[in-house]
């Protein structure tokens, strides 16, 4: 029997942590995502799953647990909101380069610099470009339900164990805080530690009779040896590309006009298209559910059939460009609120109207 449960989904993501068989959570609170640390603070799983739950003193000591963990093979995890994962980059390049595997939360607020505790879609460039140094790139999932909150937990973490690399839920203020109705998984137990050995051949968790050391490190002195490293990960990459690109598709079967949007602003865009649809104008959304890889294969064979498309984001522009280099010769807008000020579906229909004058 399926059990539900109405929740906000910072709580989902903590639920899902337990419920995933998670080694370890690693965080530091910040608004607006610290209801995960007080989630698991509540629910106190070290005593029933043996997951370890710490404040850390600061973003970067959270950080460089997580490496830690992760480089022993174990399932761990951090959550913060932009500033903190700002703060988190340095260690986030050490895991990406030390190829191992860990969940990563940003619950997104307004900034730069500070900012506001409003939610925001700002950290786009952050996390899909790269965010610290080097030739690197998270898998980033972009929930849009308190339920893509849950599933995104198990999902990432598998992601991130398939590949050897870290993922990343990102998610806005607003799928942070809002409630809704959420079906919990099954409880998972917790690997154990001859589970991990046998999955993980590269932990470093002892010599457990190997004729070797496993040595996890992101530092390599001779060049030549780090360019074959890079090799490597770009080939990961091209894997994961070829492979994991996740959308939605909603009315694009007859569409004119196309909205791409992700997280709660394709819900507003998506009544948006209805009252639109009611009103004769054809418009059909595609919300990206993987922002890296990104579903450009997918928009570029949209985009012939398209009078114009039109990106939503609370930001200042930031996917527009993605969506742009998938779709050339076809003019691509951007409407966005910064800040915290969130649209509501008739700013978006009036945003269409002011880029395309047909519709006017």
């Amino acid at each position: 029997m399926e059990e539900v449960r109405l929740m906000k989904g910072n709580e989902a993501i903590a639920h899902a942590a337990i419920r995933y068989g998670c080694d370890g959570y690693f965080g530091y609170p910040i608004t607006p995502q610290s209801e995960v640390l007080e989630t698991l603070a509540e629910l106190k799983p070290w005593e029933t799953t043996g997951m370890v739950v710490l404040q850390a003193e600061s973003e970067l000591a959270a950080i460089n647990m997580v490496l830690g963990g992760a480089a022993t093979g174990k399932a761990v995890m951090t959550s913060s909101s932009s500033p903190g994962v700002s703060l988190k980059q340095e260690g986030i390049s050490y895991l990406a380069a030390s190829e191992l595997p860990a969940l990563i939360v940003n619950v997104m607020r307004g900034g730069p610099g500070l900012g506001t505790i409003q939610p925001s879609q700002g950290d786009y460039f952050q996390a899909t470009k790269g965010g610290g140094h080097g030739d690197y790139h998270l898998i980033v999932l972009s929930p849009a339900t308190v339920q893509e909150m849950t599933d995104f937990v198990g999902l990432g973490f598998d992601l991130a164990f398939k590949y050897r690399t870290p993922a990343m839920i990102l998610a806005d203020g607003v799928v942070g805080q809002m409630m809704e109705k959420v079906v919990l998984p099954e409880q998972r137990p917790r690997r154990t530690d001859e589970e991990v050995r046998r999955q993980c051949p590269w932990a470093a968790c002892g010599r457990g009779g190997r004729d070797h050391r496993n040595v996890v490190t992101s530092l390599e002195l001779d060049s030549a040896k780090m360019e074959v490293n890079n090799h490597r990960f770009q080939e990961t990459y091209r894997r994961i590309e070829e492979n994991e690109v996740r959308y939605q598709e909603y009315f694009t079967d007859d569409a004119e006009y196309l909205i791409v949007a992700f997280g709660s602003v394709a819900r507003i865009c998506l009544k948006a298209i209805e009252d639109a649809r009611a009103a004769g104008i054809k418009i059909g959304l595609l919300r990206p559910i993987t922002l890296w890889p990104f579903p450009s294969r997918r928009i570029a064979e949209l985009a012939p059939r398209m009078r114009g498309i039109l990106t939503v984001e609370l930001n200042a522009g930031q996917m527009v460009e993605d969506v742009r280099l998938a779709a050339p010769g076809v003019d691509v807008f951007h409407f966005g609120r910064m800040g915290g000020m969130v649209p509501n579906p008739v700013e978006v229909l009036d945003a269409l109207k002011q880029h395309f004058t047909e519709l006017q």
